[in-house]
């Protein structure tokens, strides 16, 4: 087992943290924006003033997460450099271009309506301003699409041949839509449209709860609802998307998730381990709960395919089994929980128990969806932990060893710099809840006047 004091064991620990911090607040930008281009196209086709309304509150929201994401984000390109110097030099052929598309692509897309999208609302004309809005939302998206696109690459590497110890592409478009690709940007995308939905409809439970803004915030937990209709099962079928793809191209990675030491005998399903506790020096399960079959029909649709076992796998390339189990059914059960607490909410919305006049029924209904509002923050860190630890030893699959990415680095400088990590991105967690206590304590505006029309509307040009 790795010394945990090593410095390629606190380089992981470093990254770690970073990431789990960071991924909090682009999930909430990507899906944020797409929820601020939902309403503001509603509030110019409708005329209704609360869409208008809804997009600047959000808006705030949105803007505290942009710059959270791009202070904690910061960092992680640094340790490229810093703590991962041999992969860089490793793997820059193809994963430094990567980053570069979405510096050039994405960010630079995203960063520059901006401005436009958050404080130029008496300065454009209203369509103009909607414009801005969808290209935030693209540029969010966008980023999300190259950052992911790297990562599967990671996972499955294609399209690249080793020469001189380092990465040549040899094809690109192999490279970019390696075998993981789709399901894995999928996947990531409609957690961040997800996450966002439940914290609106959290937010707004809240409020309701607490009888404030009544109207207003019954409106947007009715439209993250009826978007959560589509999406809670639509993230529910791409996580098994997802699953299924990893368990053809990494099946270390399955094996260590369901815990399974054993490939099953021909025309005997594997069954799927609800709970256990692991032993991996004896390579078995101390105690288990299992069901027959289960394994084998989720991953392949047959209830008697072979599943590969850890104990097949050559001891040297076997990742951790604790933290791939746990943390993959713990996602896995806030994702049916979320999924649920949807059908729930149907179900009181066909009977006409969300409206105004019936909000004081069902207390509990509400309580259930507020504390709904992290889980999916909570369930996106989980499925990184999951992606991230399954994949080990590798840092590239089956091309880079992770202890031969990490840069040359003594213990106490790398134990420094985790402190000093975790210590930052600890008070930017700190922060951001502060700042949204003082907006959801301040509540919408629904005085201000409205963004006047612009001349051009005179001109020929529609405002």
């Amino acid at each position: 087992m790795e010394d945990f004091f090593s410095p390629v064991m606190l380089s992981r620990l470093q990254f770690a943290v970073t990431t789990l911090f960071h991924i909090l607040w682009p999930l909430l930008s990507v899906g944020l924006s797409l929820f601020m281009v939902i309403t503001e196209a509603a509030w110019l086709k409708t005329g209704n003033e609360l869409y208008y309304r809804h997009t600047r509150f959000w808006a705030k929201l949105f803007l505290l997460s942009f710059g959270l994401g791009v202070a904690s984000g910061l960092p992680l390109e640094f340790e490229f450099g810093t703590n991962w110097a041999r992969f860089s030099r490793f793997s820059g052929g193809f994963f430094g271009n990567i980053l570069g598309f979405e510096g050039a692509m994405a960010f630079m897309l995203e960063a520059a309506f901006f401005g436009v999208s958050m404080f130029a609302w008496n300065r454009v004309s209203r369509r103009v301003h909607l414009f801005a809005t969808a290209m935030v939302a693209a540029g969010a998206s966008l980023s999300a699409f190259w950052i992911m696109d790297a990562n599967a690459w990671m996972q499955t590497p294609a399209g690249v041949a080793v020469q001189s110890g380092q990465i040549v592409v040899t094809d690109y478009a192999k490279a970019i839509f390696n075998p993981a690709w789709f399901y894995s940007f999928s996947h990531m995308w409609v957690a961040c449209v997800e996450t966002s939905l439940f914290f609106v409809a959290g937010i707004s439970a809240w409020y309701l709860r607490k009888d404030r803004h009544r109207e207003f915030f019954l409106k947007s937990f009715k439209t993250s609802v009826a978007a959560a209709v589509i999406v809670a099962p639509l993230q529910v079928y791409l996580g098994d998307l997802s699953a299924r793809g990893v368990a053809i191209y990494q099946p270390a990675k399955t094996a260590a998730m369901e815990a399974h030491w054993q490939t099953n005998p021909p025309g005997q399903g594997a069954g799927w381990i609800v709970v256990a506790w692991p032993d991996e020096p004896n390579q078995k399960n101390v105690w288990e709960l299992r069901i027959p079959y289960l394994l084998s029909l989720l991953i392949y649709h047959t209830p008697t395919a072979q599943v590969q076992g850890l104990r097949d796998i050559p001891p040297q390339d076997r990742p951790p089994v604790l933290i791939p189990f746990y943390s993959f059914r713990l996602m896995t059960a806030i994702g049916l929980y979320l999924a649920a607490l949807v059908l729930w909410a149907l179900w009181k919305w066909r009977r006409g128990q969300l409206r105004a006049e019936s909000l004081w029924t069902g207390r509990g209904f509400w309580l259930a969806w507020v504390w709904a509002a992290p889980l999916g923050f909570i369930a996106s860190d989980l499925g990184w932990a999951t992606r991230e630890v399954g994949r080990q030893p590798w840092v590239v699959q089956g091309l880079l060893r992770t202890s031969d990415g990490v840069s040359t680095l003594s213990r106490s400088p790398t134990a420094a710099t985790l402190a000093l990590y975790t210590g930052i991105y600890l008070l930017l967690l700190v922060l951001f809840v502060v700042f949204t206590r003082r907006i959801l304590q301040k509540g919408p505006d629904l005085t201000s006047p409205l963004p006047a029309r612009q001349p051009e509307a005179q001109e020929g040009t529609p405002a």
